[in-house]
């Protein structure tokens, strides 16, 4: 791991790949008395684990009992399906020694790359041997496996209530407000970390205690994604993994499909489409548009017992806050995970850019930062980790027909670019490797901008056709 200082004279496909190098400390020096955590989602989690490295004691606020077991209530999304992509999971073995085989012993699916099969407008792309492995399973499982092993550290703790306000004592966050059973209360800290999620009241709070609040950017997306549930046959199955995506102006209303072995004998399907396109709304309509609409091992998997009901969700828009870009911030205070930026979930990102932000968090803490001044380190480390996924799902995005921008500078070569890369990864295990390495978080988009990695795709087409 490079060192803070050095890292910020970086570019930023360095930094990237020094963030998805960090590791644990091998000896723990705390630097604050208490640090507080708001919101006990997985990147609220994540930095209470970091955290517990580098303060004498965590607390964790969140409306929901995190010491109840199963699914939390604030996840309403939390039925639907969600990726670990390798990225994250790897960031999750470092943070939690033993990980993998804790969460298989509950019930997770290993995906090796020979697990995981992948289509592009019907076509089957081809296998990278040597890809990173990954987990497969529920968000529940996920999310809980997290929790268990963050509350089991000693020095963490929770506090069921509802953050209010943030307190300040002139240019530094102090602690925050909460409502505890409806009687007021103060939670102090020497580090607040917002993880409160895409409805994060933060930039609200620091209005009304005079600060700025952060540019928010969106990207009106209208995504519908549906999610059921089928009894699954094999205890160890073939593929664990199956994604099949159409490009964005085929005929079909469904963006695409995707299937994963978790827990408890079953599959998770889900099926996504845009703007006013609700595929798979009832039973019938999911089960027939796999069957029909997608490679035959859908029409397998919709073949099994339906489980439950199917489960439907709409996400708006992609949107982030520019946190780096504030000129005053208070002091001892961050924000991470949703609360920063959330993504088009048909990418997968979430969780993984939840770990990343950890990364920045661990790396920054290791830097004996001055907790007394704002934390705009930390904010350009972040800001790397959020421009890479940014970059990588709204570019996508942007090709969608009722996308109608903003358009960056340079739009029409980089798509054309991006079709290159997208369409060889089809065909070639050298261009699929290094989208891959992408796509799943483990680098950075500038790694696929060079005129190698281009005019192999260029060359990788011309031989498919």
């Amino acid at each position: 791991m490079y060192p803070l200082e050095s890292l910020m004279f970086r570019s930023p496909a360095r930094v990237f790949a020094a963030l998805n190098a960090v590791r644990t400390p091998d000896q723990v020096v705390p630097i604050m008395g208490k640090a507080v955590v708001l919101g006990g989602s997985v990147a609220g989690l994540l930095a209470a684990r970091v955290l517990s490295d580098h303060a004498e004691s965590v607390v964790i606020i969140d409306r929901d009992d995190l010491q109840a077991s199963g699914e939390r209530p604030g996840v309403p999304q939390g039925t639907q399906l969600h990726a670990l992509l390798p990225g994250g999971f790897l960031q999750l073995e470092r943070l939690f020694p033993g990980f993998r085989e804790q969460a298989l012993a509950q019930g997770a699916i290993e995906a090796p790359p020979a697990a995981r099969r992948n289509y592009l407008d019907g076509r089957r792309k081809v296998v990278v041997p040597d890809d990173a492995d990954s987990l497969a399973g529920s968000r529940p499982l996920l999310e809980g496996l997290i929790r268990q092993q963050v509350l089991r550290l000693p020095n963490v703790k929770t506090v069921t209530a509802r953050a209010t306000g943030l307190v300040c004592d002139g240019a530094v966050a102090t602690g925050v407000r909460c409502d505890v059973g409806g009687l007021p209360g103060v939670e102090s800290g020497d580090l607040v970390v917002d993880a409160m999620g895409r409805s994060s009241r933060l930039s609200e709070w620091l209005e009304q205690a005079g600060w700025s609040r952060p540019v928010a950017r969106r990207m009106p997306v209208h995504l519908n994604y549906a999610t059921a549930l089928f009894r699954r046959r094999e205890a160890n199955p073939e593929l664990a993994v199956v994604l099949a995506l159409h490009s964005p102006g085929m005929s079909s209303d469904v963006a695409g499909a995707a299937f994963f072995a978790v827990e408890d004998g079953r599959w998770m399907a889900m099926m996504a489409g845009y703007g006013e396109n609700r595929p798979g709304r009832t039973a019938d309509d999911f089960v027939r548009r796999l069957r029909e609409q997608f490679p035959p091992e859908f029409g397998e998997v919709a073949g099994g017992e339906l489980l439950d009901d199917v489960q439907t969700y709409r996400h708006a828009d992609s949107r982030r806050r520019d946190f780096h870009t504030l000129k005053r911030f208070p002091a001892g205070l961050i924000s991470v995970g949703d609360a920063v930026a959330s993504f088009n979930p048909v990418y997968g990102q979430g969780m993984t850019a939840a770990a990343l932000h950890a990364a920045c968090l661990s790396a920054y803490l290791r830097s004996g930062p001055d907790l007394g001044a704002p934390a705009r380190r930390f904010f350009a480390l972040q800001k790397v980790v959020v421009d890479a996924a940014w970059s990588t799902s709204t570019s996508a995005d942007l090709a969608l027909p009722h996308v109608n921008g903003p358009y960056p500078r340079g739009y029409r070569f980089s798509s054309w670019v991006s079709r290159q890369i997208v369409t060889a990864t089809v065909t070639d295990v050298t261009t699929a490797r290094r989208f891959n390495e992408v796509v799943s978080m483990r680098a950075h988009p500038r790694s696929l901008a060079t005129p190698g990695v281009i005019l192999g795709a260029v060359r990788a087409n011309r031989r498919a056709r």
